[in-house]
């Protein structure tokens, strides 16, 4: 049969970090390609214990079909969390329970964006957003990066010059690539061109609980007294990513075309997950738990960049600074090849994902790759980093 598929969907070609995993499936090869949380943070035996309590006091509630909107006790006490912790979520705010802060990606283009429309994102960006964005067949003008976060001149010619921009991108901590963090001061100037030219900001934040050096910073939405920011939070990286647990806080307007957009996607988040979530955060002690998970990250992050510097950065590769998150962007000289260092590295059996997955752009120059230090145990990444530098110094020679 021939089959014929959408135009949405004709054009879309898979993850590249997805088909990147097909290798680590060998279990010779060190993968540095994933974005899993370390093995060793998962609260595994509390989630047992809480499951189990759940399923035989509440079956029925976390069983039967749910509310769209999420798990009402869930949502009060993010409302109160974000609030009292963030200062996010003011008046005329609303917040809802999705599958995971890719859902919110996802309902923030369904409800805005129409074919030929503009998106500006930071380049680079996060594979998945880009592809989302490009199935709704929207148009993506890429915002080049500084060390402290967007180069605030391009988006402002950008947001002059481009016709039908729907929002603009970012993710100001720990970003997905790169690792770098947008300053508070860029932040402020980044509302400031939004509040101006009357563009809504989508705020992607998985990583802000990750932080590993330095001191905090408020998010863009904790700014918001205009209604022009979307903000994306999730439990993927403090939980677990398998209970597909994320959220949003946004206006009340968006948030009830969001809730009619997911009611023709998925009806409502996993119950069980959402009260697991529930559970965890009222019933144990969440910032000892993210206190273990900053000790997991800081050791594993110092011991990669060690390592980097150990047998890297002698060769002329470079890295960006690591505050937080789970990556380590890293670029090499014009010397060596990105695509064919990549590719020698799999035969190497050690896997990065090459820089130019994460442009908006794939066909553009690109001379970096990105690296995990959550997913690997410490002697692979000892392992991993010194066969990299192995395979730089074949292409030096």
């Amino acid at each position: 049969m021939n089959v014929t598929f959408s135009e949405r969907m004709s054009t879309l070609k898979p993850s590249v970090i997805r088909e990147i995993l097909k290798h680590s499936s060998d279990p010779n090869v060190i993968s540095f390609s994933a974005g899993n949380p370390a093995p060793e943070a998962f609260p595994a035996k509390e989630i047992a214990v809480l499951c189990a309590q759940i399923l035989l006091e509440e079956p029925i509630a976390a069983l039967q079909y749910s509310l769209t909107e999420g798990y009402t006790p869930l949502r009060d006490h993010l409302r109160d969390y974000m609030k009292s912790r963030h200062e996010i979520g003011r008046d005329f705010d609303e917040l809802i329970i999705t599958s995971g802060a890719q859902q919110v990606i996802d309902l923030a283009t369904k409800i805005l964006c129409n074919e030929g429309d503009v998106v500006l994102c930071e380049a680079p960006s996060f594979i998945g957003s880009l592809n989302t964005f490009r199935s709704y067949h929207v148009r993506l003008h890429g915002i080049p990066m500084y060390s402290d976060g967007m180069d605030l001149n391009a988006l402002e010619k950008a947001l002059k010059t481009e016709p039908n921009i729907k929002f603009i991108y970012t993710i100001p901590n720990f970003q997905n690539p790169s690792g770098i963090t947008m300053s508070y001061h860029k932040r402020k100037q980044l509302y400031a061109l939004a509040k101006q030219y009357q563009k809504i900001i989508l705020e992607d934040n998985p990583y802000g609980d990750l932080r590993v050096s330095g001191d905090p910073i408020p998010a863009i939405k904790s700014m918001d007294e205009d209604g022009l920011v979307i903000y994306a939070g999730t439990f993927s990286k403090v939980i677990s990513p398998g209970l597909r647990v994320g959220y949003t806080v946004a206006p009340k307007e968006l948030i009830q075309k969001m809730v009619v957009g997911k009611q023709c996607s998925d009806v409502h988040t996993n119950v069980l997950a959402q009260m697991i979530c529930s559970q965890f955060m009222t019933h144990y002690d969440y910032d000892e738990h993210l206190l273990r998970m900053k000790e997991i990250y800081t050791r594993k992050s110092s011991l990669m960049l060690r390592e980097i510097d150990k047998h890297l950065s002698p060769l002329g590769i470079t890295h960006e600074p690591v505050q937080g998150g789970l990556f380590v962007w890293c670029t090499l000289p014009d010397t060596i090849p990105m695509p064919e260092f990549c590719a020698r590295a799999v035969e190497e059996k050690v896997c990065v994902v090459p820089g130019n997955a994460f442009l908006t752009d794939e066909s553009a120059p690109c001379q970096s790759f990105r690296m995990n230090f959550s997913t690997p145990s410490d002697q692979q990444i000892i392992d991993g980093v010194a066969l990299l530098g192995k395979v730089a110094k074949q292409f030096l020679a």
